[in-house]
């Protein structure tokens, strides 16, 4: 049996192959939001040092913190 060809026999179309166009895998859907009420989800975000310190000076509990601000913000914003 004969060993076929190291090199292809259409150098042209060897050279097509090596530059077409990648098939991108298809974007994940959105993630739904939580089902259950007050859950917590891990985000991740950018503090300005300041304000990070400002919240880790007392100790264990800034994350807890930094939410509850957060949430007096949101609630003392009008609805409408």
């Amino acid at each position: 049996m004969a060993t076929p060809p190291r090199r292809p026999t259409n150098p042209m179309e060897a050279a097509e192959a090596v530059f077409k166009p990648v098939k991108k895998p298809a974007a994940a859907p959105p993630r739904e939001p939580s089902a259950a009420p007050n859950a917590r989800e891990l985000v991740s975000i950018r503090i300005d040092r300041a304000v990070l310190n400002h919240f880790q000076e007392d100790g264990p509990g800034w994350q807890d913190r930094i939410n509850d601000a957060l949430r007096e913000v949101v609630a003392a914003k009008p609805k409408g």
